[in-house]
């Protein structure tokens, strides 16, 4: 739990991908970004990481970890008086966009890092059944050499969501976004541009004076 000195009143729930943990670094820096901003922010693992601390994800716990997430974002309700958001990186991200096609009330918005809109070289195998029953605004943060989908598939995929939607470009970052030695300028990038999306939007977090 990431507790600000000078509290906006919103949270964000924040959690990993698929080989990862919420001690990532990527999700640290984030988390500190958006802490700095005033917001609250829970990093949190997900069901299948509680289950074991190394491997992928069971892919029979996918609603386990979503239910995960939908208790996380309860939790972070009875501690800020505002808004709560919620986002993660790749297979976290994905998962909390699903949360939020199921249940359209429970966030505010989405931030998706590195949503990984197919696996390496199956370009087919599209991970967007979903985004037709999005109501949520999502930022998409994606880098051009990412190899689980282009910045251009990734604008032919969002074109499916109704809901307000933006696509934050990192120049030169595969699925990591930079990896740890950029983890720091990304998060600095990552909370600009979900403030002014929101703000655009009309669903953003409040700005710390």
């Amino acid at each position: 739990m990431h507790t600000p000195d000078a509290p906006s009143g919103d949270g964000l729930v924040l959690t990993h991908g698929a080989g990862s943990n919420c001690g990532a670094p990527l999700l640290v820096a984030v988390a500190e970004a958006f802490c700095a901003a005033g917001v609250a922010v829970l990093r949190c693992d997900l069901a299948f990481r509680q289950a074991r601390p190394h491997g992928p994800p069971f892919p029979a716990m996918a609603a386990q970890d979503r239910a995960g997430l939908a208790r996380a974002v309860r939790a972070m309700r009875g501690r800020v008086s505002g808004k709560v958001f919620l986002g993660g990186h790749s297979y976290g991200g994905r998962q909390s966009s699903m949360l939020a096609a199921e249940e359209p009330d429970l966030a505010a918005g989405l931030l998706l890092l590195s949503y990984p809109l197919h696996p390496p070289r199956r370009l087919a195998d599209l991970r967007t059944a979903h985004f037709g029953r999005l109501s949520t605004p999502a930022l998409f943060v994606h880098g051009t050499r990412d190899p689980f989908g282009s910045v251009d598939e990734m604008r032919s995929a969002v074109a499916l969501i109704a809901a307000p939607h933006e696509i934050v470009v990192v120049e030169g970052a595969g699925h990591d976004l930079g990896g740890k030695g950029s983890a720091a300028r990304v998060a600095g990038m990552v909370v600009e541009a979900f403030l002014r999306a929101g703000e655009g939007w009309g669903t953003g977090l409040k700005r710390v004076p």
